[in-house]
């Protein structure tokens, strides 16, 4: 419907400009009105045109509306305030579009070539450290939603995981494991403060145990050797004591790890590490599967490495004298492109820095040919922004290479859980106890650079007020209605039911027609404004204009044939929607509740 009145107002504009004898390129806005008593849908062309053609706006207005072409879907047209142009839909205009969702089923109102080019989406990478907690499912349905949301208007998505499975970090995680299978063993060496001593390190140390039995046992006094004794905190250090307690309790975990290499060797060291890996990765895949989440690719850190494809883009940098050494280190030259200061590549050790990695990373999926690299972060992330996009700019001459959208941070406002994993709520556990639905739903519905307050006993809860219940039992209901027709010995033809549409003129219809009418505009400034919660907010609406419809018509009319025909239509296109638009959340759409 908006493209037909956009054609409308084109015709009507390029006749303006003809009598004026004035060249003009505009571009026809035309948006749904927020109160159906200025109509249906709301131009500003006459406002855009006014200086160009040198008349007030209401003048430009009137010679636009004088020079519309007519059309059968417009009842009437009016002029508002200072030369708005309002439209007014004929009944047939809306009525029309259940035929049309009828014909073309869950992709109504969207575009599937893929023209407007590609665009990777990265998205939650956590590290494979530990377990996915309640930050991670936010991002997590975030990305997911916004691809399926760009893939629906006109992209080509991939989607992909970047697993940080090299760097100091995974070191961290492969000694934590030795230390817990070293316990196993009887030997007592101290878990460092800052590793990571959760029970979940305790599993896979139980596995190394059960496959290795003591292969991978060296004495604690052997392990301790001259590594200098971990300072601890005491009940009245200051700040600044605290600080040096803890650059004190990292070298005295550098000096474990140290050790272990020592005393493992390559070959074993790299097997803890490796089984400690799988383990995370084996636990992340299957927490993202149970939430609904998929990867068109998951890339590794340590292979980019090992490629030598760091190198390579540390090259290309050099070649376009882009990095500089100072102080030993190997430093970029990001402040000349927004950054608040140059970056380190390779620091004096000869160690790369996480950004170094992460820049190759970036060179690496520019180089497959995306036009667009949309990467989703943690609010945390908001300083990293700048040194990543002035590499990339610096790099490609382009400032819209990177679009990079910040997740807010989430909240449990209830403590009632049945599950946790230690001392803190994993995302499987927020699964778990309010289900994929619930949690992926209430992740969406709010903007995603809004804090989020995570309320676990509404999401349980099986009522009307619980938002995601409030959507799929409206589609249930539906289903039900159908049901309830093959129950009577009933039956319902799509194509027939095309003819009957023009007895859809009650308000609640009306209200039905005009929301359905409105879902491919939805679809397009959501994806725009890269919003999902937009689709939120629209399926609650469907959803309470379905409710209402229902609670005060009847569906199966057996008095009056055309009438059940037009309605069943009516309902059929309304739960379509509701299926496509759950769809695109990750929800699913029951048909029984």
């Amino acid at each position: 419907m908006k493209e037909h009145l956009q054609e409308l107002l084109a015709s009507a504009l390029k006749r303006v400009l003809a009598e004026s004898g004035v060249e003009h390129t505009a571009t026809i806005q035309l948006d749904a009105t927020k109160d159906t008593k200025f109509g249906d849908f709301q131009s500003n062309l006459a406002l855009q045109l006014a200086k160009t053609l040198g008349k007030p706006p209401r003048g430009v207005a009137e010679a636009l509306v004088k020079q519309l072409p007519d059309s059968t879907r417009v009842s009437k047209v009016e002029i508002a305030g200072p030369g708005f142009i309002n439209f007014f839909l004929a009944s047939a205009a809306f009525q029309g579009v259940v035929a049309e969702i009828i014909e073309q089923g869950e992709d109504y109102g969207c575009d599937r070539s893929g023209n407007r080019g590609r665009i990777m989406v990265e998205f939650v990478s956590a590290n494979p450290t530990g377990p996915m907690h309640v930050g991670h499912g936010r991002g997590a349905a975030y990305g997911d939603s916004i691809s399926k949301l760009l893939a629906a208007t006109g992209w080509q998505v991939w989607r992909e995981y970047y697993v940080n499975d090299a760097g100091r970090q995974v070191d961290i995680l492969t000694l934590s494991v030795w230390v817990r299978y070293l316990e196993l063993c009887g030997e007592n060496v101290p878990m460092p403060q800052r590793a990571y001593p959760s029970e979940y390190i305790r599993k896979t140390a139980q596995v190394l145990h059960s496959e290795h039995g003591d292969g991978l046992r060296f004495p604690a006094a052997t392990v301790l050797d001259d590594v200098p004794e971990e300072p601890l905190p005491g009940p009245t250090d200051t700040e600044a004591e605290k600080a040096v307690i803890k650059t004190g309790q990292e070298r005295f975990m550098d000096a474990l790890i140290v050790r272990a290499r020592s005393l493992l060797g390559d070959e074993r060291y790299d097997l803890i590490k490796q089984a400690a890996l799988d383990d995370q990765l084996a636990a992340i895949r299957k927490t993202l599967a149970d939430f609904n989440v998929s990867f068109d690719q998951w890339s590794s850190e340590r292979e980019l490495v090992d490629s030598g494809f760091v190198s390579k883009a540390l090259t290309r940098l050099e070649q376009q004298n882009l990095t500089y050494e100072k102080d030993g280190a190997l430093w970029m030259r990001t402040e000349q492109f927004g950054d608040e200061k140059d970056r380190v590549l390779i620091k004096a050790d000869g160690a790369a820095t996480y950004f170094c990695n992460d820049l190759a990373y970036h060179i690496d999926k520019l180089d497959r040919g995306y036009d667009t690299l949309m990467d989703v972060w943690g609010a945390d992330h908001h300083g990293y922004i700048a040194r990543v996009r002035a590499a990339i700019e610096a790099l490609t001459e382009r400032k819209d290479a990177l679009n990079v959208q910040l997740i807010q941070f989430v909240t449990l406002s209830s403590g009632r859980m049945g599950k946790r994993s230690g001392n803190f709520v994993t995302l499987q556990d927020l699964i778990d106890e309010a289900g994929t639905d619930a949690t992926r739903f209430f992740y969406l519905t709010r903007s995603h650079d809004q804090h989020l307050e995570f309320d676990i006993d509404l999401a349980r809860s099986q009522t009307n007020d619980n938002p995601v219940f409030y959507v799929q039992y409206a589609h249930a209901r539906i289903c039900r209605v159908f049901e309830q027709l093959v129950e009577k010995g009933g039956d319902w033809d799509p194509a027939t039911a095309k003819l009957t549409l023009h007895r859809l003129t009650n308000e609640h219809e009306k209200a039905l027609l005009t929301l359905l009418n409105r879902y491919p505009d939805m679809l397009q400034r959501a994806a725009s404004a890269y919003t999902p919660h937009t689709v939120v907010f629209f399926l609650k609406d469907l959803a309470e204009a379905l409710h209402a419809y229902y609670n005060m018509h009847r569906f199966l009319v057996e008095d009056d044939p055309e009438l059940q025909a037009a309605r069943l239509a009516l309902v059929a296109a309304t739960g379509t929607v509701i299926r496509a638009g759950l769809k695109i959340l990750g929800v699913s759409a029951p048909e029984k509740m």
